[in-house]
């Protein structure tokens, strides 16, 4: 049987989801308990290699199994032997041949920002602590010249082959207090793509760039001009979307 998953996690003390041979990974603790569960090797297949660091609310994997029983008690013998920084949140059966990366329709990302002249110990975790007041209304107007289809070549390098061309659909910024988020919805993503970007924003919100230089970076792939790139820790997989077909299991 293939089943599909939506898994959350806390990335923090992690390299990333894929499997490495020198490091905890989120893939190896999702099939580690797998193992325990059946005495048989499984391999977990995800829509994506988030980075070290990186959280999700939202992760899709999928896996073949031999189960006899209830897909809820699968669910429920996962998570007693996950770390508690891992837990599957849902099960479903899956078509045969469901390929949670290949059969993504778009991906959403989000990064939070504590604003404040003061760290906060209690959102270190999740946010990245800018003290400087920033322009949101220009990282914002920055932010809409990324919709629609761009070679991102300046913002990041492709997993595979060398196709840097990607369909955004959606890129907002939004404050509350000091809360500052960034969502973005993408066909895919190259590899450290976003926070590239939301290093680069961050210099138009200080000032250090205005929103018509940021899209000129992003027209020549002038790839000098972007970046630093934000740190990890503000940035969560939060959904990933499909079309019903693909992922059906009847």
């Amino acid at each position: 049987m293939r089943v599909k998953a939506i898994v959350a996690y806390d990335g923090t003390d992690y390299s990333g989801f894929q499997r490495q041979s020198n490091a905890e990974s989120i893939q190896a603790a999702l099939e580690t308990a797998l193992a325990q569960l059946t005495g048989e090797a499984v391999r977990v297949s995800g829509s994506g290699r988030t980075d070290a660091g990186v959280h999700a609310a939202g992760q899709v994997v999928a896996f073949d199994v031999n189960w006899r029983h209830e897909l809820a008690a699968l669910q429920r013998a996962m998570n007693a032997l996950l770390p508690e920084a891992i837990a599957v949140l849902r099960v479903a059966e899956a078509a045969g041949d469901f390929d949670p990366r290949r059969h993504a329709r778009s991906r959403w990302y989000r990064y939070s920002i504590y604003n404040a002249p003061v760290r906060n110990p209690l959102s270190n975790r999740y946010s990245l602590h800018v003290p400087q007041t920033l322009d949101v209304s220009a990282m914002q107007a920055a932010a809409t010249s990324l919709l629609g289809w761009h070679d991102f070549s300046a913002f990041g390098s492709p997993p595979q082959g060398r196709c840097a061309i990607r369909e955004v659909l959606r890129a907002e910024w939004q404050q509350a207090d000091t809360g500052l988020t960034f969502d973005i919805v993408a066909n895919a993503f190259l590899f450290r793509m976003v926070r590239m970007l939301v290093g680069t924003m961050l210099r138009v919100g200080q000032g250090a760039l205005t929103p018509q230089r940021f899209a000129e970076i992003l027209h020549t792939q002038d790839r000098s001009g972007a970046g630093p790139a934000a740190g990890a820790r503000g940035l969560t997989l939060m959904a990933v979307h499909y079309n019903a077909l693909t992922e059906s299991g009847t």
